[in-house]
């Protein structure tokens, strides 16, 4: 069965070259249950347990099972009511791919579309292709032979790193760190029937990692396998190094680094000192092997302290791709000149109801929006830049509050109540009660007009994410939603804009793999340079926002510029070695890195 799946693929087999990656809180929450028996991998997030309790209680119903909620008076709810609804979807997985499996080899049947959406170099495509021109026992034979290799997509979870706040303390024994909100997140998975992998985004989070090897599932057993695998998000090989390290004196095994574009992707915006993807890729494929034989020491010497040997011939490194990926080119490109396993599509799935749960009111917004409407915000209350769109409804929810004179969100799950600024409580910068201390204090302080009025704007661009991202799940689900906090926060990255049209799975799937082109907006850059374009914009505004810069700001300004136009100096080389094979984009991309040059070459010369 694995020669089937030798190419492009991830270490759990999946027979698809791409994958969903975790969109929001509430985008991707049921992802699995609607594309996984398809053979499609996607990622949950799992850090809000009162929508994986919703979304419990909807598909028991749906599947008409009994469901016995847990309640928040419970101890460890959070963990537990994760733990259940994981259990839950591969449940439901697991029977929609067995019907799937069963049915028959016919035109419009579940187990013809699984493989008609397969790409067509997929060595299971061909047997099925070869299958089709068979008669009698021969074709008899052939059909039971496929029924035996189809599997089902990944079931991953997502947990920010960053979401580690004080979490539910409903009983005295509560009181320990493992109660935050991420260690619970992740005891719930761990404690999962689930055989796939926790994907952390947003950094290292030393606490968090330590808490990994309490769960025999994420340590690889004495041959090597691994029940719970651990995928790190990271922007640069760097990065990729140090949590690799931390993890495996752990006695934990990073069996996957997602690369994703700093600023060409969806939500939360890590934008890197100016290191570009393209760099970033040669980098790490020049350094995986040394990666590799780097962490393979420390994890043997960990294992040896909990007398736990382990044959490390079965532990790989698997790389993939995400952020800003919109075409069949730049799809095969990354799987086969920069050895990605698989490839993460996510923003254009969100014109994919099929695979998402979206609200009707945001999909209308997605269809009729110009790419100009896609911007790089600051309504995180994190701190962190965040990718979104105009006129989302979370946004005109806020902007009513502040006309009716009462800015701030109610704080209902308190998942990024993260602030000790006012009083003795953490709170929410989005909050109503935050909000309302620092616009008094702000008040207090009598500004001249436009000050007072740039500082005001900083106190209420915040938006309820804990709950705004979720919405859109509930309203799609015909759900009730908390009264106050109705809007639906969403977060599309900017290569959303050239997707036009709200398509089916099976026709987003034939783009992926350049069977259809579904592009609306032919002028379209290439993923790198729209990359290149997000930072050269962003660094202008870095340096319009420190107008006078101390010594420290001025070295970063000045060592992000570098980076630049290193990068700069890479495309290059690259789009002129990419010439022939890809003419008229290579031409327009050398075209566009002069513009860029001439931007960069300007701002240097102001420092």
């Amino acid at each position: 069965m694995s020669k089937l799946y030798a190419r492009g693929t991830m270490s759990y087999n999946s027979p698809h070259t791409f994958h969903i990656p975790v969109m929001g809180t509430g985008y991707t929450i049921d992802t699995p249950i609607k594309v996984a028996h398809y053979g499609i991998s996607s990622v949950i997030s799992i850090i809000d347990h009162r929508l994986t309790e919703k979304m419990r209680e909807f598909y028991c119903e749906k599947y008409q099972q009994e469901f016995i909620p847990i309640k928040e008076t419970e101890g460890d709810c959070r963990a537990r009511r994760i733990t259940a609804y994981l259990n839950l979807v591969k449940q439901i997985v697991d029977q929609n791919t067995e019907a799937l499996r069963t049915s028959a080899f016919e035109e419009g049947s579940e187990i013809t579309k699984y493989f008609e959406m397969l790409p067509e170099n997929s060595p299971l495509k061909v047997h099925y292709q070869n299958m089709l021109t068979l008669v009698g026992s021969e074709r008899t034979q052939a059909e039971s032979e496929l029924r035996a290799l189809i599997i089902p997509g990944s079931i991953d979870v997502n947990i920010m790193t960053k979401i580690d706040g004080g979490g539910i303390k409903r009983a005295k024994d509560e009181d320990s760190v493992e109660f935050n909100d991420a260690h619970a997140a992740l005891r719930g998975f761990a404690h999962s029937n689930l055989e796939s992998s926790v994907v952390f985004s947003a950094g290292l989070n030393p606490r968090l990692y330590g808490y990994l090897s309490q769960f025999e599932d994420f340590l690889p057993d004495e041959n090597g396998d691994i029940k719970k695998k651990v995928i790190l998000k990271i922007s640069d090989y760097r990065s990729a190094l140090i949590q690799g390290k931390f993890l495996a004196k752990k006695g934990i095994w990073v069996s996957e680094y997602r690369l994703e574009s700093g600023l060409n992707c969806g939500g939360h915006a890590f934008a890197t000192d100016g290191y570009l993807m393209g760099p970033i890729l040669k980098e790490f494929n020049e350094n995986k092997l040394a990666l590799k034989e780097a962490l393979l020491p420390l994890l043997t010497d960990a294992l040896a302290d909990i007398k736990h040997s382990v044959q490390d011939q079965k532990l790989d490194i698997h790389l993939t791709v995400q952020g800003g990926v919109g075409t069949s080119i730049e799809h095969e490109f990354l799987l086969t000149q920069e050895h990605a396993n698989s490839v993460g599509w996510g923003s254009p799935f969100l014109l994919v109801p099929e695979a998402v749960s979206i609200d009707e009111q945001s999909l209308n917004l997605l269809t009729n929006a110009k790419e100009e409407d896609y911007y790089l915000s600051e309504v995180s209350p994190l701190g962190v830049s965040f990718n979104t769109i105009k006129g989302n409804s979370a946004e005109l929810e806020r902007e009513a509050r502040i006309d009716a004179g009462k800015p701030g969100a109610p704080c209902v799950k308190k998942h990024l109540a993260f602030n000790n600024e006012v009083g003795d409580e953490l709170l929410c910068t989005a909050s109503v009660t935050y909000q309302k201390a620092k616009i008094d204090e702000l008040l207090a302080k009598e500004l001249p007009h436009l000050e007072m009025k740039a500082e005001f704007k900083k106190i209420v661009e915040k938006v309820c994410l804990c709950v705004g991202l979720g919405n859109g799940a509930l309203i799609e689900k015909g759900e009730s939603v908390n009264k106050g906090t109705q809007g639906v926060a969403i977060c599309p990255g900017p290569n959303t804009a050239y997707f036009k049209n709200v398509v089916s799975l099976k026709e987003m799937v034939d783009h992926i793999y350049g069977r259809v082109d579904l592009i609306a907006l032919q002028d379209r850059p290439n993923m790198f340079i729209k990359e290149l374009e997000l930072y050269v914009k962003y660094v202008k505004n870095l340096k319009n926002d420190l107008k006078e810069q101390s010594g420290k700001q001025f070295n970063y300004l000045k060592k992000f510029l570098q980076n630049l136009e290193d990068g700069i100096t890479f495309y290059e080389s690259f789009f002129d070695e990419k010439s022939e094979q890809w003419g008229e984009i290579s031409q327009k991309a050398k075209a566009e890195i002069e513009r860029f040059k001439t931007d960069l070459a300007g701002l240097a010369v102001s420092l």
